[in-house]
């Protein structure tokens, strides 16, 4: 027996391009286009009507946008992933939308495959960030006002001394081994860190990790403790 596709409302307001895309993902193999919405409103319509898996969202819509929608989606349809897909890649419209609950953000010179693998990764709970989209997110991060880093400032959500440096190394672009290597720490050491971090700060993914971080102005200390985790 086949997988069950994955069912995708694609939410664009202008007519070319959402048609355009169902075109496109209707070739999918393992992706069935169960709506198309011409807004927000519309979108989160048919995502409960259709108990839809992924909702390709743009953002800037008449009536109800996409940042809103996402945030309605999250609330009433939790299950419902939201990939954006935008021709914006300005840090308000980035940390917007993944505030509001978005797990994958591409712009509109994205591939089709780039799109199918978004999609993919969102009906899986993973992030994928548009290349662009991850670096302004990082460079927003480290543009945090540095009279309310962790180092100078009680930490919020119970997050350790230890959990605010690698979540400031995250927000930094690091990878786990590169954190690892950056604070002579195991591998497994700094997963169990990441772990306790999403679950303190409510972040589902990295991105929703650097968006708390650049909120809260937590950033990578200059010459963090060389010391066991």
């Amino acid at each position: 027996m086949s997988p069950t596709p994955i069912s995708v409302i694609i939410a664009d307001d202008h007519r070319v391009v959402r048609e355009g895309l169902a075109t496109i993902l209707g070739a999918v193999d393992g992706v069935h286009v169960a709506g198309l919405a011409a807004d927000g409103a519309q979108a989160v319509d048919l995502a409960a009507r259709h108990e839809a898996d992924v909702v390709l969202m743009d953002l800037h819509m008449p009536g109800t946008d996409g940042v809103e929608a996402t945030r309605r989606l999250k609330t009433d349809r939790p299950a419902t992933a939201i990939v954006v897909l935008t021709t914006y890649t300005d840090d308000d419209s980035i940390l917007a939308a993944l505030e509001a609950g978005a797990t994958g953000y591409l712009t509109k010179n994205a591939s089709a495959a780039d799109i199918h693998r978004a999609i993919e990764a969102a009906a899986c709970g993973h992030a994928m960030l548009d290349p662009l989209a991850a670096a302004r997110l990082i460079h927003a991060s480290r543009r945090a006002d540095p009279g309310h880093t962790a180092k100078n400032a009680a930490l919020p959500d119970g997050l350790t001394e230890r959990e605010a440096q690698v979540l400031g190394l995250i927000a930094e672009g690091l990878s786990n081994a590169e954190i690892a290597a950056r604070l002579y720490l195991s591998r497994s050491t700094v997963k169990t860190h990441i772990h306790q971090i999403f679950a303190k700060t409510g972040s589902r993914d990295r991105p929703q990790a650097i968006v708390y971080a650049h909120r809260h102005g937590i950033r990578a200390e200059e010459d963090p403790a060389q010391r066991n985790g």
